[in-house]
């Protein structure tokens, strides 16, 4: 670092935004991310030798791409040289490989290119860069909030580690506001603040994870404290102002996180498409789990939608994928989409009355053996012990169906299904009763319900 670096490092220290202040300088400074730099993971280890290879760094904003491009910065024997996507084009990447050709070959030094949002090269720009990494010549370093196997060139990605950072829970980003709050050379400490409980889990619950945007947050709420009692105090009005949102009633932990997820649960069971979206906002704006709202989505499709509409289950089930894969903001989308459509489904919870009668049974010590022919008959001294003698394989009657007891014996008149009456079920249960009377029957009785 030279005298003009050093000089700039100074300035950033002093006047520069708080979370650009707060910045860790070490692994040891470093909140969060665990599974990807704690002790013993490959790239803390690859850190610690300065052996770092090819990598990208996936995540989303505030979750600390950048931050562990300087920590490498400040850790590596290697020429660290930073650009931007935004601002660089293909004349400067080839440049920089240039002076890494050169910087190799005079001085035996590796050149470390960081990118940040590597996804903004277009084609021709990545390109430019894979020949200087198949060979060596630079060990690129990209961040981006995109995913990279479909932003970024195959070609890239399969020559790179991608490292993937989540966004900080609530936790990590109030251990950094602390450390921020106490440090008194580049955070806040001289300024000897307090700042209220219900103002410091605003500013947790609106970050989103994001801990930048929970620091500058709190900057800006230092500044609108009041004097009380010799001290200044960051309210939750100075929060609600510094982050331009007001505070939901919303305890993730109490009664609200509760009563608003049945308020959802039941406006979607009872069919009312704007009341469920109304919720669901209401939650995702209060700093709620998106896992947490679409695991009960995912619950709720088999539930209070059921058989009435099968394909409400997969629905919940891309959306709760969505959440892993696309994150917030972006996801509320699939959330809403997910919610929608289980308020318009059809609904029946025959699957939840028939799961329910037959667990009650069976907790009663409704429990007797399989019968014989029902058995497993695969093992050479099944046939020996009667097991599978006299089953009637379906697919060898017309109609693929031929009756004959499944249930043990002496609980062949049970019935724990009692189909609903709505959409897609009504349609399942009308096919299946023609397919009973179609098929061929023991005797002559009339073929059953599965309401009877």
């Amino acid at each position: 670092m030279d005298l003009f670096e050093a000089a700039r490092e100074k300035l950033r220290e002093t006047e520069a935004p708080l979370a650009l202040r707060m910045r860790p300088r070490t692994l040891e400074e470093f909140v969060g991310q665990e599974e990807v730099v704690g002790e013993g993971t490959y790239l803390r280890r690859a850190l610690e030798e300065d052996q770092l290879q090819t990598a990208i760094f996936w995540g989303p904003p505030g979750s600390g791409k950048t931050t562990l491009a300087a920590i490498i910065a400040r850790m590596t024997r290697a020429y660290f040289q930073q650009i931007s996507a935004v601002e660089s084009g293909v004349a400067e990447v080839r440049r920089l490989i240039r002076e890494a050709e050169d910087r190799r070959a005079m001085h035996g030094q590796r050149t470390i290119i960081f990118i940040d949002e590597i996804h903004r090269f277009n084609k021709a720009q990545q390109d430019a860069l894979l020949p200087a990494v198949e060979d060596g010549t630079i060990i690129l370093i990209g961040a981006t909030t995109e995913n990279p196997y479909f932003e970024v060139n195959s070609a890239l990605v399969s020559r790179s580690k991608v490292f993937r950072l989540r966004p900080l829970n609530e936790g990590e980003i109030r251990k950094i506001l602390e450390r921020a709050l106490q440090d008194k050379e580049r955070g806040l400490g001289a300024l000897d603040l307090v700042v209220e409980e219900e103002a410091l889990r605003h500013i947790l619950r609106i970050s989103g994870g994001d801990a930048r945007v929970a620091l500058n947050t709190l900057e800006a709420a230092a500044l609108l404290s009041r004097e009380m009692e010799g001290r200044r105090h960051v309210d939750l009005r100075a929060a609600e102002e510094a982050a331009q949102r007001k505070a939901l009633l919303y305890d993730k932990w109490g009664d609200a996180h509760y009563d608003t997820i049945s308020a959802f649960i039941k406006s979607m069971r009872g069919s009312d498409p704007h009341a469920a979206v109304y919720w669901l906002a209401r939650m995702l704006q209060a700093g709620e789990d998106p896992r947490f709202i679409a695991r009960r989505m995912v619950i709720f499709a088999s539930e209070d939608v059921g058989l009435a509409d099968s394909e409400a289950r997969q629905g919940a089930g891309a959306a709760a994928q969505a959440v892993e894969f696309v994150g917030l903001p972006e996801c509320r989308l699939n959330l809403a989409h997910a919610a929608l459509y289980l308020a318009l489904a059809p609904k029946s919870n025959s699957a939840l009355r028939a799961i329910s009668a037959a667990d009650r049974e069976i907790g009663e010590g409704m429990t007797p053996p399989v019968p014989p022919h029902l058995r497993d008959s695969h093992y050479p001294a099944a046939s020996a012990l009667g097991h599978g003698k006299g089953y009637l394989y379906p697919h060898d009657f017309p109609g693929g169906y031929v009756e004959q007891p499944y249930l043990p014996e002496g609980m062949e008149d049970r019935k724990y299904y009692l189909p609903g009456t709505h959409g897609d079920e009504a349609r399942l249960v009308e096919g299946w009763r023609r397919r009973r009377e179609g098929g061929q029957r023991k005797s002559g009785d009339a073929p059953a319900s599965p309401g009877d």
